[in-house]
């Protein structure tokens, strides 16, 4: 199969020290060019790719011939207009979380996904680990009983860092935008159903950020909450809670950098199991999901479709502030 050269709009942090990297171990992948007018930058990954072409500006890049893919890592308020921009420049699109700031942004994105016939997803990449799809066939075996409960958890703390993008409301931070994609998109991909009503949303900010949000959710068959913040010590969690069992993810949302990815299941009818998932990359599975989809129409784990839905539940969120 032919390897599907990408390129990527900015030398961000995050692109240098995982998805760049990513993309250069994937199998049909290569990391072709980089945009950025930073030839100390541009040096970081010239240092594990010495090859890398590099273009002084997003539109060069885009412009090029040679390049079939862009990653988008721009703060998240440049997310809709350079997808946007990328699609209309012929290329497909793996665009950072959250793609939008609210659902109705998705509907210029899957209209232009749908007129070009690209590939554009959002850089949801925690659904490409066997851990989210282990849970879910676990959930679906029944083997947990009617599931009651789905419990999530995600925090980190940059209060100091105020210079970061998260902290300030005019590139589109917050708590809900950088991580309550992982909490809400993660219980509904395992348990395949959208939330009904929000019974509480306990929202902190500061500066114009959220900083701390506390949700309690109802779904159609189990009740929901969650918290998320940028101002607790780091943690992670999902446990998914039955009538006869659990199931728990202990390193769901940053394998192999919190944690050993790791599922426990303890119900009576079993001894307790663990699963691992010590060398898994997430980061490299969304690359070669992304390519397969390219090459051969197979079908895309996380399509646009299912990012809206994480969106909409963020919306409900703020709406019952």
């Amino acid at each position: 199969m032919k390897s599907v050269k990408w390129g990527i709009l900015g030398a961000a942090k995050f692109a240098r020290e995982h998805m760049a990297r990513a993309i250069h171990a994937a199998e049909g992948a290569e990391f072709y060019a980089l945009a950025t007018s930073s030839a100390e930058k541009a040096a970081d990954f010239q240092a594990f790719n010495p090859n890398l072409v590099i273009h002084d500006s997003y539109d060069a890049l885009l412009a090029d011939p040679e390049v079939e893919a862009v990653y988008i890592p721009l703060p998240n308020h440049l997310h809709v207009e350079w997808t946007l921009k990328a699609l209309a420049a012929g290329k497909h699109v793996l665009c950072e979380k959250p793609m939008a700031m609210k659902e109705a942004d998705f509907d210029a994105i899957i209209a232009a996904r749908d007129a070009s016939g690209l590939l554009a997803a959002e850089a949801y990449m925690i659904v490409h680990h066997p851990q989210f799809t282990r849970a879910k066939e676990l959930l679906a075996s029944g083997v947990i009983g009617d599931l009651m409960l789905v419990d999530t958890v995600f925090s980190f703390n940059n209060a100091e860092d105020t210079n970061n993008i998260r902290n300030k409301p005019e590139t589109g931070g917050g708590a809900l935008g950088d991580i309550g994609v992982y909490a809400f998109g993660s219980a509904r991909f395992v348990t395949g159903e959208e939330p009904v009503s929000i019974r509480n949303a306990h929202i902190v900010r500061e500066n114009g950020v959220d900083v701390f949000t506390q949700v309690m959710a109802e779904f159609p068959s189990f009740a929901y909450q969650g918290t998320v913040s940028m101002r607790m010590a780091n943690r992670q969690h999902i446990t998914f809670h039955g009538t006869a069992g659990h199931i728990t993810l202990t390193a769901p949302f940053n394998a192999g950098v919190y944690d050993i990815a790791e599922l426990i299941l303890e119900a009576p009818a079993t001894e307790r199991h663990v699963e691992r998932w010590p060398t898994v990359n997430q980061y490299v599975l969304q690359v070669e999901n992304f390519g397969k989809t390219i090459r051969t129409g197979a079908a895309y784990p996380c399509p646009l479709e299912f990012s809206r839905g994480t969106q909409a539940m963020t919306d409900l969120v703020l709406a019952a502030e």
